[in-house]
């Protein structure tokens, strides 16, 4: 917690840990320990003084009990791919990696569950569920590195939480070790379960302030085969807003529902090297039905089609098989790393009422250019979450000067649309200052109780989430 003096790691302390994981589960030179010093969060380093790596809940519940009793911070680390710097050892201490807690304990197909370790890359775990028939939709945009442990620190979300839900949806208990060292179980395979409060829920987006995951029982769905996508240029924002509001109207759920405005359709189609039908439209939907029957993916698609349509899209492009399917995507996943080729830039993760989105954008596009910024701005329109990428076009002292003012002013913005300052990304180092934006004192101080409930000295990722 902001204020408390932690103690460094000293030799004594190392002794123990060395005991507790053996020498290869020790790691304190600087060439090792450097890339437990950053992770996606822009340019932010931090070194710890030590990271361990644990192969059991027992030999992490040993960590804690170690670093409780020397007053030591522990910051936990998963895959390292998050855009908050939730996984940032701010003040040395032990960092905690889970990349060795990698076991996919059990596929249960009788009860659709499948438990795992924190350590599980998100896409192995899809990759394996879906050789026996069965599948978990959370699809974070980077599945290919991050890891479940993570997913769930974060609440991560990605495309496809239009249809199917956020991670929370699909967690359905957890095991973790609190910052003395206690384990706890919550929930199970349960579909329901109200025995007392639900502290699985609880804990899902915690960011690693409240305790470290150790296991995780996750909700698995029967996979479905047929799938279609729809790509549909607008020349107007409105205009594309409607049309989502339209397709919801005719009874259908899209699995995926994706805004990508002119600037960012520019960057993405540039990236790919390729053309594309419409560049300089003011908006393309790119919308998504799946299913279990090709006839009811067709319908959908088909009403998908008609509600851009209505709305006054410029045309439809349907994909119907797989190639065209990837290509249609590309144009959307590509966005991520084409901003980043442009220059150095800050992504904000706002979320809105989804028909306020076209207010949302235009309102942070007249906030950057006061500044003499650009920003380009996609995102998940189904469930109003848009991603804000501000570029730095401007010399590094105005830069240094206008980035924070021009954030406050857009998360200023958003909070006057009914919205809140991160969709999927969590706020943990770098949105901390934000957060009382859209979260009132008597909010923020009933989070600070919880969180000194569970770890009452502070030790768990300090310096996260509240100023």
């Amino acid at each position: 917690m902001p204020g408390m003096e932690f103690n460094r790691v000293t030799d004594g302390v190392l002794k123990k840990l060395t005991d507790v994981l053996g020498p290869d589960g020790v790691v304190t030179d600087e060439e090792t320990l450097t890339p437990f010093a950053s992770d996606y969060t822009e340019d932010l380093v931090f070194m710890p003084e030590v990271a361990v790596l644990p192969r059991t809940a027992e030999q992490v519940q040993a960590i804690m009990r170690i670093a409780f009793e020397h007053h030591v911070p522990v910051t936990a680390r998963a895959g390292g791919t998050g855009l908050s710097g939730g996984a940032l050892p701010v003040l040395g201490g032990i960092l905690l990696s889970c990349h060795r807690m990698n076991a996919i304990v059990e596929i249960d197909r009788s009860n659709l569950m499948g438990v795992v370790e924190p350590g599980v890359i998100t896409q192995v775990f899809q990759e394996e569920v879906e050789k026996v028939g069965l599948y978990y939709p959370p699809d974070p945009a980077s599945r290919g590195s991050c890891t479940l442990g993570g997913n769930v620190a974060e609440n991560a979300g990605g495309p496809r939480a239009v249809k199917y839900g956020v991670t929370k949806d699909f967690v359905m208990g957890l095991e973790a070790v609190l910052a003395d060292g206690s384990l706890i179980k919550t929930g199970g395979k349960l579909y329901k379960d109200v025995s007392g409060y639900n502290l699985t829920q609880l804990l899902v987006g915690s960011e690693g302030t409240l305790a470290i995951t150790t296991k995780i029982f996750f909700k698995l769905l029967p996979w479905p085969p047929f799938r279609k996508v729809l790509l549909a240029p607008f020349d107007s924002l409105d205009k594309a807003a409607i049309a989502v509001t339209a397709a919801f109207s005719k009874g259908v759920q899209p699995s995926a529902c994706e805004l990508i405005e002119r600037d960012a359709a520019q960057c993405a189609i540039k990236q790919l090297g390729k053309e594309w039908p419409h560049p300089d439209a003011a908006a393309h939907l790119l919308l998504e039905a799946d299913g279990f029957t090709e006839e009811r993916v067709d319908a959908e698609a088909m009403m998908m089609a008609e509600a851009c349509m209505e709305s006054g899209a410029d045309d439809v492009f349907l994909a119907q098989d797989e190639p065209r399917m990837r290509e249609i995507w590309s144009l959307r996943r590509s966005i991520g790393e084409a901003v980043k080729s442009i220059n150095i830039y800050k992504e904000e993760d706002t979320v809105v009422p989804r028909d306020r989105i076209p207010e949302l954008i235009r309102g942070v596009k007249e906030i950057a250019a006061r500044y003499g910024l650009l920003v380009i701005c996609y995102g998940h329109a189904g469930d109003g979450n848009i991603h804000c990428n501000i570029i730095k076009t401007v010399d590094d002292e105005a830069w240094r000067v206008a980035l924070p003012k021009a954030i406050t002013e857009i998360f200023q913005h958003t909070a006057s649309l009914g919205g809140q300052v991160s969709g999927e990304h969590g706020i943990g180092y770098v949105q901390k200052e934000y957060l009382p934006i859209t979260q009132g004192a008597v909010e923020i101080g009933l989070m600070k109780r919880i969180k000194e409930q569970f770890d009452p000295t502070g030790i768990l990722n300090p310096m996260k989430m509240f100023l």
